[in-house]
């Protein structure tokens, strides 16, 4: 029983150090507050964190924009998985999206510098609409990320949009979007086994950011 009470208390402590910031286009809130004031430090609330849909939303262009994190916040955060989701409109809890099914980033790994706090942004520099997409100046949404940290749990993040023309976005450059070089990527693979022969087939699931960046000119 004391093992038990024991390795609940210290998931929960994992839980409130480990958290992402959202640096570019921004977040619902800080949801950083670890003392017993809202949000509780509760990132690990789906689906934002426990923040609810900001009023003031951030305008993000309407044929796709940046995204910029600071993974390494507090302890904890070594390496991970990230997604990237959209939700659309205002139909949903608390007027936000009514689902997040909407792939925008398919999952891939971080790794950072140690397991303790650490400074550093990585910065994903054209992040495209989900297929099929078909949307609008003005309309809403919500971009939701996903953490899925090293001790299991996912941590959740999000910023409420409103779409616009690139040009009456605020523009993206190495001040608000960069990858620092103590943070790196790795990709993800799934594999199938076939039991007769053992053969394995290997599909790539996503291309690392850093491979992004060199495809869109930024560093």
């Amino acid at each position: 029983m004391f093992y038990t009470t024991l390795s609940v208390l210290v998931l929960c402590l994992s839980l409130v150090n480990g958290h992402t910031v959202i640096s570019y286009p921004g977040w619902r809130g800080d949801n950083l507050v670890t003392n017993e004031t809202f949000p509780y430090g509760m990132q690990w609330m789906y689906p934002c964190g426990g923040m609810g849909t900001s009023r003031n939303r951030t305008t993000w262009p309407i044929n796709g924009g940046a995204l910029a994190v600071q993974p390494g916040w507090f302890q904890g955060h070594a390496k991970g998985f990230f997604y990237v989701n959209l939700g659309f409109g205002t139909g949903g809890p608390d007027n936000g999206p009514e689902n997040f099914s909407n792939v925008m980033v398919p999952i891939f790994e971080f790794t950072g510098p140690s397991n303790g706090p650490y400074p550093g942004t990585f910065c994903l520099p054209q992040i495209p609409l989900p297929k099929d997409a078909n949307v609008k100046v003005g309309d809403l949404a919500t971009i939701q990320v996903v953490m899925a940290a090293q001790h299991g749990a996912s941590l959740f993040n999000c910023v409420d949009i409103i779409f616009a023309e690139p040009a009456n976005v605020a523009e993206v450059n190495e001040t608000n979007c960069f990858n620092s070089t103590e943070i790196g990527f790795n990709n993800v693979f799934t594999s199938q086994i076939s039991g007769a022969d053992l053969s394995v087939t290997v599909s790539m699931v996503v291309l690392a950011p850093i491979v992004f960046l060199s495809m869109w000119g930024l560093s």
